[in-house]
């Protein structure tokens, strides 16, 4: 599940520790303050922060806290062999003077294809950088993400600091529940695959003028890559899954359809006043809302079916120059009373029991259960090798990692049914590894007035998500805080 932002409400520190973040951070700040009072700057001089030492070390810092730093590229090379048989200072002195003299080359991505869940035959292919190329990569976010954010609409929500997929239902349930009832569920088919070179760059350009960065971004894209199979392929279009600076580069990409479906509702727009959008739908015409997050996003229409197939056209003509185009298996226009899949939930507008009221409701999909069952089964399966405390705590990795992003839904029964599931496949397990019979489970696991004991071993227990608090996600909107803040001295 997505995980490119804190929890609502989570705290954040006001100060940043002194060295290279601290110097990092003040220029972060700097530059999203620039950009965003002057709309039209176009950046230069940007090159230097790149390759300064403080941010490669942030960005390298970054890369190695990252779980894919245990993996390496087509070199062979990880994050930990940097450290430990090259040398930090040696690997960073001498990638900062490979950029500095343009001696730095981009090497391919290694190829990886990995099935998509719940779906035979079909797999994502993501592409391994080596370290090198994700520490450039790493720093290069580091200097365009503030000044791009600036830019953003806040109906953007994936790959983006502070916002995670909550807020964008959070939206879609504030925005049903005032009349918005008509969705366009769409998907964009292989986005990161097809996204046009030429015009990305065209949209690169708009604020950023330094020729080196243009260049370095630009060699990132024409990388290629290195298949399974050793073959070396180009890359005409597209910015491979699995680079650092490919979901900002999307964002950039995709920001064309947010600027055109949001605009109405700017400063001044024709959807810029509860009174201009009542007066639009007294006129027959529909108002809408788009929300999103990376290429998966939804569009909400106060208005007829028919409003939702002209949007659809907008969209399709407005993602074409783009070298995109929406998916027809994934892409359904419905009304929310039939409900719709979203980011893992299923959102429904429907009638509270008891009552003649109708409220839109977010619920957790079939699909994320299902494959979380199967990740449990796997894992509890009677030929396991796993100790029961290793097993116990993966369970509560696993469990505890998915409940934390539903737990805004209404997830009550459905924690409570999970945990039912697991007890049983532990307890099956148990016996069949300790040849039990259920007499000898049972008075191995109840207290003498019968009570079950919870699952443990050598300090480990398994805790269960049925305990986990269900809360309702408070609806952030465009309050949502930039991180960019000035640092105090």
């Amino acid at each position: 599940m997505p995980k490119d932002a804190p929890p609502n409400g989570s705290a954040w520190p006001d100060q940043v520790p002194l060295g290279p973040g601290r110097r990092v951070s003040e220029m972060q700040a700097k530059l999203h303050r620039w950009a965003a009072a002057d709309p039209g700057r176009r950046f230069e001089d940007l090159f230097n922060f790149v390759h300064d030492p403080a941010t490669l070390q942030v960005a390298f810092d970054r890369v190695a806290g990252n779980r894919g730093g245990r993996t390496a590229g087509v070199d062979g090379v990880t994050a930990a062999d940097v450290q430990e048989r090259i040398g930090l200072s040696g690997f960073l002195d001498d990638l900062r003077t490979q950029l500095k003299t343009g001696a730095f080359r981009p090497l391919p991505v290694r190829e990886r294809l990995i099935p998509k869940p719940g779906r035979a035959g079909k797999v994502r292919r993501l592409g391994i950088p080596v370290i090198a190329d994700r520490v450039v990569q790493a720093a290069l976010k580091l200097v365009l993400e503030p000044i791009f954010e600036a830019g953003f609409l806040p109906v953007s929500y994936g790959f983006r600091p502070r916002r995670r997929a909550q807020d964008a239902i959070a939206e879609i349930q504030h925005m049903g529940t005032h009349g918005y009832r008509w969705v366009l569920d769409a998907d964009i088919a292989a986005c990161f695959d097809d996204i046009d070179h030429a015009a990305l760059m065209d949209r690169v350009r708009d604020r950023i003028k330094d020729k080196k960065v243009l260049a370095l971004i630009k060699a990132f894209l024409k990388a290629g890559i290195m298949t399974e199979l050793g073959e070396r392929q180009d890359t005409p279009a597209g910015t491979p899954q699995g680079g650092i600076i490919s979901p900002l580069l999307a964002n950039i990409a995709l920001s064309v359809l947010d600027e055109h479906l949001h605009g109405p509702w700017r400063p001044g727009g024709v959807f810029s006043s509860p009174k201009r959008r009542t007066t639009l739908r007294a006129k027959g015409a529909a108002t809408w809302r788009i929300v999103r997050y990376a290429d998966d996003f939804v569009v909400l229409v106060n208005g007829s079916e028919e409003h939702v197939h002209q949007v659809r056209e907008k969209i399709a003509q407005v993602l074409a120059p783009m070298g995109l185009r929406l998916s027809s298996a994934k892409t359904r226009i419905v009304h929310m009373s039939e409900g719709f899949d979203f980011l893992g939930f299923h959102i429904q507008w429907r009638r509270k029991r008891g009552t003649n009221t109708w409220h839109v409701y977010t619920f957790i999909a079939k699909d994320p259960i299902r494959r979380l069952k199967a990740k449990i089964r796997a894992l509890t399966r009677k030929t396991s090798p796993l100790n029961l405390d290793a097993l116990l705590a993966q369970l509560n990795r696993v469990m505890g990692g998915w409940a934390f992003y539903f737990q805004h839904a209404i997830a009550k029964r459905v924690f409570a049914n999970l945990d039912a599931f697991t007890w049983w496949r532990l307890a099956r397990l148990l016996r069949q590894r300790h040849r039990w019979s259920w007499k000898e489970f049972r008075r191995r696991h109840t207290t003498p007035t019968g009570r079950w004991l919870p699952f443990s071993a050598n300090g480990v227990t398994w805790r269960g998500i049925e305990k986990i608090p269900v809360t309702r996600y408070r609806y952030r909107g465009a309050r949502i805080p930039s991180p960019w803040v000035q640092p105090a001295h």
